[in-house]
């Protein structure tokens, strides 16, 4: 059974710092590049990061940047997002996304609450 799945999502204070973690089973992710995408409530899924296959080349999106890490495991089959100095405007759904030319696998998503 393929499938992704997200997890270390939780409430965090504003200025903290959580890891969030993208497994894959059923496939491994090696040649696959991988995408973190969050949607706040009322808002559309946007694209915040991501690492390719070949040379592991990363991408921030501007409210991100300097904030949060990329990254990924081959031995471990896993992809993460390394998040600090959360704001409340981080407050989201994330999910991550392995995607090879087209063929991609969504996680169910996991949920970063910033609040005090």
């Amino acid at each position: 059974h393929v499938q992704l799945v997200e997890s270390g999502g939780g409430l965090v204070q504003p200025g903290g710092s959580l890891r969030l973690s993208c497994a894959a089973s059923g496939f491994t992710l090696d040649r696959y590049a991988i995408g973190w995408f969050r949607q706040a409530p009322g808002k559309e899924r946007e694209g915040i990061s991501c690492i390719s296959s070949s040379d592991g080349s990363t991408y921030y999106t501007e409210s991100v940047k300097g904030r949060f890490t990329i990254s990924r495991d081959y031995a471990k089959n896993l992809a993460y997002l390394q998040m600090t100095s959360l704001k409340p405007e981080d407050t989201a759904v994330y999910y991550c996304k392995a995607d090879l030319f087209g063929l991609d696998y969504w996680g169910q998503g996991t949920q970063v609450t910033v609040s005090s």
